[in-house]
């Protein structure tokens, strides 16, 4: 048994230094030129958005009730478990790729393979996520001023329209905008992250005089597991600090960059949450905020209409900012398993003036496009969710097994109380994916099933692991 796993490719893992070496040579690099506060506003940008603007109000709505407020305290917590070590990882393997890369050196092919199939899906349906709340906040701020779209043009055809057309706009505006470089990208993300914050600080300036003790009761209107379920869903918000990995090959001095970038932002996007939580459902009653954008409607419920104006201005800008890190990081995710030969190598080409993953993205930003165009919101949420907890948990593993394995290996970063602290992030992942509905965990598995189809008649045997 041992030398089969010592001769199959499917258990073969490859070292850190030839994984950082292959990442380093050839025609497929990056040019370094993120620092440390890029990747912060970038991890920033993309945690703050979706997660205030959008499923706060469908949490609390649908599983959490005035206790979503602990869903994001339990979020934030397994996320912090889990951001100590993807920390260590990308001080460690700092390439593109993400969890895809760590998995590789630690787990070995196969095991990358599902991670990769399973970011895929992750980071497609979360930029759908975001698009859908973007198209409903922008439909809304229109209607302040008169101006009523159809609602067969604003809703997907499995959402009770014809197509999503403001969400697929603004997928092709970003797109092209990632085309055109990454550096730029992120400027124009950090302009975003100063509006939206600011507009999120009067949103509280505003509810908080608003704020009613009696909606918080009953709390756990759902019970205790409500609060677990309701975590699962409103994880996926926290994927931007996952997406800061993606652009370690952009990324100066990334063994002391990625960590700050990593840990900063996750910090500051969960006091956030917390703060907006108690805010929202303190003001309006939780049944009535199952909403595309509850964050505007709590202001319009309590007569501000100016206020849910100005929302609403900061949702579109500040989801713009979700989205256009979402469709940074998938691309990233697509080249490195081209690089390794899984899919096909076509798609690892970086523009010789532009030096971005061009084919990568423009592949990506087709596929939104049409996701978002048709489907509802709440379908997309939750499997952004189970793929953003397993992917975390497979990371949380990596780990433990990384430190056996090579542990001489520099580390810019080591998370602390190895294995108990690794072991206790896997666990709080997996538990908040058992709170995910049976639907979501069967389209889960049989996007799983795909993968492996896929894998085994045409990555294995492309495989440059595999090659002579």
């Amino acid at each position: 048994m041992s030398s089969l796993f010592s001769k199959s490719s499917l258990f073969r893992t490859k070292s850190v230094q030839a994984i950082c070496d292959e990442a380093e040579s050839g025609s497929h690099t990056f040019t370094r030129r993120l620092t440390t506060f890029d990747l912060v506003i970038l991890g920033v940008g993309a945690v703050v958005g979706a997660g205030i603007f959008v499923l706060t109000g469908t949490a609390a709505a649908t599983k959490a009730g005035p206790a979503v407020v602990l869903s994001f305290l339990l979020s934030g917590v397994g996320c912090a478990l889990a951001a100590f070590c993807y920390a260590e990882l990308a001080s460690t393997i700092p390439i593109a790729g993400s969890a895809y890369s760590y998995a590789y050196a630690s787990l070995g092919e196969f095991v990358a393979w599902l991670i990769g199939w399973d970011l895929i899906l992750e980071y497609i349906v979360a930029a759908c996520t975001v698009a859908i709340g973007w198209s409903g906040y922008f439909v809304k701020w229109l209607e302040g001023y008169g101006v009523m779209l159809p609602q067969a043009w604003t809703h997907g055809a499995l959402d009770g329209g014809v197509f999503n057309v403001p969400a697929v706009g603004i997928i092709a505006l970003v797109t092209v905008l990632l085309v055109m470089g990454v550096k730029e990208s992120a400027w124009l993300t950090g302009l975003l992250v100063v509006l939206k914050l600011s507009i999120i600080f009067v949103f509280l300036y505003l509810g908080i005089p608003w704020v009613k003790p009696e909606n918080w009761s009953p709390f756990f209107p759902y019970g205790v597991w409500g609060v677990v379920s309701g975590a699962g869903v409103i994880f996926f918000a926290y994927i931007g600090f996952d997406a800061i990995t993606t652009t370690s090959e952009e990324t100066l001095d990334p063994p002391r960059t990625l960590p700050r970038g990593i840990l900063g932002s996750l910090g500051i996007c969960t006091i956030l949450y917390i703060a907006v939580a108690l805010v929202l459902t303190g003001m309006v009653p939780y049944t009535e905020l199952n909403h595309p954008a509850p964050v505007a409607l709590a202001l319009e419920m309590v007569g501000i209409p100016w206020g849910m104006q100005l929302v609403s201005i900061g949702a579109v800008l500040g989801l713009a900012s979700v989205l256009i890190v979402m469709l940074l990081a998938q691309p990233r995710i697509f080249f490195a398993m081209s690089r390794d030969g899984l899919i096909s190598p076509w798609i690892a080409k970086v523009h010789p003036t532009l030096h971005t993953p061009y084919r990568a993205t423009l592949i990506t930003g087709i596929i939104v496009m049409v996701l978002a165009g048709l489907l509802p919101i709440s379908a997309s949420g939750e499997m952004t969710s189970i793929g953003t907890l397993f992917a975390f948990m497979i990371v949380c593993v990596g780990v433990i097994i990384l430190r056996v394995t090579e542990p001489n290996i520099p580390r810019g970063f080591r998370a602390p109380w190895s294995p108990y602290l690794p072991a206790l992030g896997a666990l709080v992942c997996f538990v908040m994916m058992c709170g995910l509905e049976a639907a979501t965990w069967i389209r889960f598995v049989g996007w799983m099933a795909i993968g492996m189809v896929i894998y085994f008649r045409f990555g294995r045997r492309h495989s440059r692991l595999n090659s002579p």
